[in-house]
């Protein structure tokens, strides 16, 4: 595939599928207060489970879909994944009691976990080695503006309009971008490597949902209860069984000894890092604008957008620097810490201006971190295994995003109130980030060079250098 078939228009609508994707990770957030007083009347668990149901189901899948598409086709995979994500909405905005209002946000996520990937995928095959720092780039801040956007949407329906209009606005949504999919993006080469793995994939993506689960459930039922324990053995067992799958089969879902790439270790490691701090202060953010400040839901939204300046203007810099991670991706994620230290310091009497200011410091770190560590997972698998980098990245960031709202959930619970909590839990979640950044940085080693296997055991991609 030549360099200049990515064009302009197919970008766009690749980034502007994961920016949809991504926000409904966040948008449902803001609207917990009209779904506990509507007339489904959900329990407390219900409440959590419409929450977290698209999470868990999104980050289960990523890994298969990703590989899958790799496989079968990746505009398919992409065309299928926005039918599924409309018909979860749809199945959600007609919803008559929980159970259909949960089981349509379940949908949903299976259909972001085919979109994810596959966008990514695209564009790398489409890119070529010359524009593909440029094309993540624009990628990661696709998935940062949906972060942004999900909590924009989900504050404007929670304050003006209902919960219903906003998965309702989704279905129309993801049937325009099916169509600028069909008009505007070309099918791609397909791997030719390997068939179906249907018990990898059944034993990864229930060891994943199963962690997944440990870690949401876990602030609220306690971490050594049975239930989470429970739940975190069996993911352990689920995870080591297709480990062991995957080494003695022919056709594995992908080869664990990918992770020998040092640049793939850090890089993914990375990725939560930054997810880790960036969706603990989204947590925060929202009950403090609310509950110690005074704003509204749509104002709450409003106030987060300081994070999209950042995101916006630093990637296409931080691109230029892509073939030097260590200092690139050290720079930026200790930023994310420092700006949450900084965070912590918020209290009633703190000027809006100068909590903004923060958050600045937080968008620039994310913004030069993340394009780096989205191209050391992509150059660490060769080309055609895009899918599987993009699900292996996405994961990442999905887990590192719950790990982040269940570490700030939890040192929160430990405070006799929000305004007590919120200093600590943040200063906990900075301190972590920092100490992960040193991780990461340690793993981008300036000599390795030595080509990581890929899913068949062949060398992959050099490695590039700090």
């Amino acid at each position: 595939m030549p360099a200049h078939a990515l064009k302009r228009s197919t970008l766009l609508t690749l980034c502007a599928c994961v920016l949809v994707a991504q926000s409904m990770v966040a948008a449902v957030n803001l609207l917990i207060p009209q779904l506990a007083s509507s007339g489904l009347h959900p329990s407390h668990t219900q409440i959590l489970w419409t929450v977290d149901a698209y999470v868990i189901v999104f980050a289960g899948l990523l890994i298969p879909a990703g590989a899958l598409g790799d496989r079968y086709g990746r505009k398919g995979a992409l065309l299928c994944g926005l039918a599924l994500f409309a018909a979860g909405a749809t199945t959600s905005a007609l919803a008559a009691g929980p159970a259909p209002l949960i089981a349509g946000r379940g949908v949903s996520g299976a259909g972001a976990a085919l979109i994810t990937p596959a966008t990514m995928s695209i564009l790398v095959r489409l890119a070529g080695p010359e524009r593909r720092a440029q094309a993540m780039a624009s990628w990661t801040l696709a998935i940062g503006l949906g972060g942004m956007a999900g909590n924009l949407g989900g504050g404007l329906a929670g304050q003006y309009l209902s919960w219903r209009a906003l998965f309702a606005a989704m279905v129309p949504l993801a049937a325009v971008l099916a169509a600028a999919v069909a008009v505007t993006t070309p099918r791609t080469d397909r791997s030719a490597q390997g068939s179906p793995d249907p018990v990898g994939t059944l034993l990864l993506t229930a060891g994943l949902v199963a962690v997944l689960f440990g870690i949401i459930e876990g602030p609220g039922h306690g971490w050594t209860s049975a239930r989470i324990l429970t739940a975190f053995g069996v993911g352990a067992l689920l995870v080591a069984a297709f480990t062991v799958h995957a080494l003695r089969s022919r056709a594995p879902l992908f080869d664990p000894r990918v992770f020998r790439a040092a640049g793939l270790r850090a890089s993914t490691l990375g990725l939560a890092t930054g997810f880790f701090g960036l969706f603990a202060l989204f947590f925060v953010n929202s009950q403090y604008l609310q509950e110690v400040k005074g704003f509204g839901p749509a104002l709450t939204g409003v106030a987060i957008v300081p994070l999209i300046v950042g995101m916006a203007l630093v990637p296409k810099f931080a691109a230029r620097w892509s073939a030097r991670p260590r200092p690139v991706v050290g720079t930026g994620l200790a930023l994310i810490g420092v700006g949450l230290l900084a965070a912590s310091t918020a209290d009633a009497g703190t000027p809006y201006p100068l909590y903004a200011c923060w958050l600045l410091v937080i968008s620039a770190g994310t913004g030069l971190a993340m394009p780096a560590l989205t191209l050391g997972v992509v150059v660490s698998l060769p080309p055609h295994r895009a899918g599987l980098g993009s699900g292996l990245g996405t994961s990442a960031r999905e887990i590192g995003a719950a790990l982040g709202v269940a570490v700030a959930g939890t040192v929160l619970a430990g405070h006799g109130g929000f305004a007590s909590g919120m200093g600590p839990a943040l200063r906990t979640v900075g301190a972590v980030v920092l100490l992960a950044t040193a991780l990461v940085v340690a793993g981008f080693r300036p000599a390795a060079r030595r080509p990581a296997p890929t899913a068949s055991g062949a060398p992959a991609v050099e490695e590039p250098a700090a």
